[in-house]
């Protein structure tokens, strides 16, 4: 094929993969956590910090990490300190972020000619710059999970059982929120905020319908989750649609026949059982 002779397909293949590594990872925790709405009101605050990084000339995506660490690290608070119910302080976050973007980008002079690309998502737009904040931050996270596996594992599916084993469980927490603002504003090139959290959430779902161990389901989140990439640019390219939309969409499609094909299994299983 000779689009894979480009570099800007090039790059967007290799960070579609380290984006799926890093997801894989990322988006365990949140989906065995139950973290998926307070991610995607993450997702959508850091919109605010594009729209203020646009109004006052700084890069985007840095504010926007700003910005997202800044909201989880408020949804956190006002739900354990500020007796707020936590849906409450996620949707707090989540308009002020939506709104403060949209006015700034209101009042910033001039177009913009990359706000599609944050909202929507264009993988092909992908630079080196992107790659490199991706490798940095997955080197991260692999290393926070190879020190904190098991702490991270035991706040994960009880975080009172961890405390009951005097556990760091609210740096555990604090810092897992921040790893996932990161991860979110670094995979916004990809997908865009409307899609961001599906990155996170959909290959896990899929890899949970094979396995219920947590390890494996790292493992196969991220095989899973490159695999809808490489399919999702592969309908991109056919079809000439966006990559985000196209990938998400793909992504559901997988989980569907893995979902379905597991329910056929079972029922064969149970027929099997019965004679």
């Amino acid at each position: 094929m000779d689009i894979l002779a480009y570099s800007f397909f090039q790059n967007a293949l290799l960070g579609s993969l380290l984006a799926s590594v890093l997801c894989g990872f990322i988006g365990t925790y949140i989906v065995t956590r139950r973290l998926v709405f307070i991610s995607g009101g993450i997702t959508h605050a850091s919109f605010g910090g594009i729209g203020l990084g646009v109004y006052f000339g700084v890069n985007p995506i840095l504010s926007a990490m700003v910005f997202s660490v800044l909201s989880a690290f408020g949804v956190q608070w006002m739900t354990h300190r500020g007796d707020v119910r936590e849906d409450s302080a996620i949707a707090v976050f989540w308009t002020f972020g939506m709104s403060l973007g949209i006015i700034c980008c209101f009042l910033s002079p001039g177009f913009m000619p990359d706000l599609p690309s944050f909202l929507f998502g264009s993988i092909l737009t992908v630079g080196q710059a992107d790659l490199w904040l991706l490798t940095a931050l997955l080197v991260v996270v692999i290393t926070v999970f190879a020190l904190l596996y098991r702490t991270i594992l035991s706040v994960a599916f009880d975080a009172n059982f961890a405390r009951s084993q005097r556990l760091p469980v609210a740096f555990v927490e604090y810092l897992m929120m921040t790893l996932i603002a990161l991860t979110i504003v670094a995979t916004l090139r990809m997908v865009g905020i409307v899609l961001s959290i599906s990155l996170l959430t959909i290959p896990q779902m899929s890899a949970n319908v094979i396995t219920h161990n947590f390890k494996r389901i790292i493992a196969w989140s991220i095989v899973i989750g490159w695999t809808d990439c490489l399919l999702g640019l592969a309908l991109s390219y056919t079809l000439n649609v966006p990559s985000g939309a196209s990938i998400i969409f793909v992504s559901i499609l997988v989980y569907l026949l893995l979902k379905v094909a597991n329910v056929v299994l079972k029922k064969r299983q149970r027929q099997l059982e019965t004679r």
